[in-house]
């Protein structure tokens, strides 16, 4: 039996043109499927093909610095269409596209980097997003036990000017956590997603060296995806 055979590897990553910003914009005012068709080829080669070089640049950078972060060309870019069923918008297509990198390679295991390119602003993030809800009990359990090493984490983390992002949260702390009296923590605690980012311009993506800007963005972010990782394999 003749087996198939791999898929090449993707050619070197020499930024995203602004083709790529000019489609997103005209599709997110036309969201035609008539249209996607006739300009599925300017997608491909100016959004889908450069990802998928991305995601290869930044798994060979971050294995260089000893990261266990790592993608696939194909399988780690999300698809540009939108899921619909269970949606009461109904827009086929999302406006922006976007890739993950995590430690088993999987599009959204806990504690990953992600790539966001966008008109309405393009960045990069790293943490762990709206985790399960055994992986969050984990992490708050290591937050609550370990109040100093979360401050350690932190202080790191604000050393390389990243901060958790405040999004959807708790109004107040989640069961078993009542009697934590430090608001510091306690904030954290409800939070329900554990979150770093950093915008990017929409110049910064036409840059062949972006690939370096994400693994040291990854780097930096280090300090949370380690402190998680730690609290999810104890």
């Amino acid at each position: 039996m003749v087996q198939a055979s791999e898929s090449p590897p993707p050619p070197p990553f020499e930024g995203f043109a602004p083709v790529a910003f000019e489609f997103l914009r005209e599709l997110a005012a036309r969201q035609d499927r008539e249209w996607m068709a006739r300009n599925k080829a300017v997608y491909e080669r100016s959004l889908r093909d450069p990802m998928a070089s991305l995601v290869a640049a930044v798994s060979e950078g971050l294995a260089e610095a000893g990261s266990p972060l790592r993608g696939d060309p194909r399988r780690s870019v999300f698809r540009i269409h939108r899921d619909t069923r269970f949606s009461k918008d109904k827009r086929p297509y999302k406006t922006n596209i976007g890739a993950t990198l995590t430690r088993d390679g999987a599009k959204l295991s806990p504690g990953l980097l992600y790539v966001h390119i966008d008109p309405a602003g393009p960045f990069l993030a790293a943490g762990f997003y709206h985790p399960e809800p055994p992986t969050l009990h984990r992490l708050r359990r290591r937050l609550a036990e370990r109040p100093d090493e979360w401050r350690e984490t932190r202080a790191r983390l604000a050393e390389a000017g990243l901060e958790l992002s405040r999004g959807e949260a708790l109004t107040r702390p989640p069961r078993g956590y009542e009697e934590v009296s430090d608001p510091d923590i306690g904030d954290v605690l409800k939070l329900k997603s554990w979150i770093v980012s950093s915008p990017l311009e929409e110049t910064d993506t036409y840059d062949p060296a972006l690939p370096q800007r994400i693994v040291r963005f990854a780097q930096a972010a280090d300090p949370l995806l380690s402190f998680g990782w730690t609290a999810i394999d104890g």
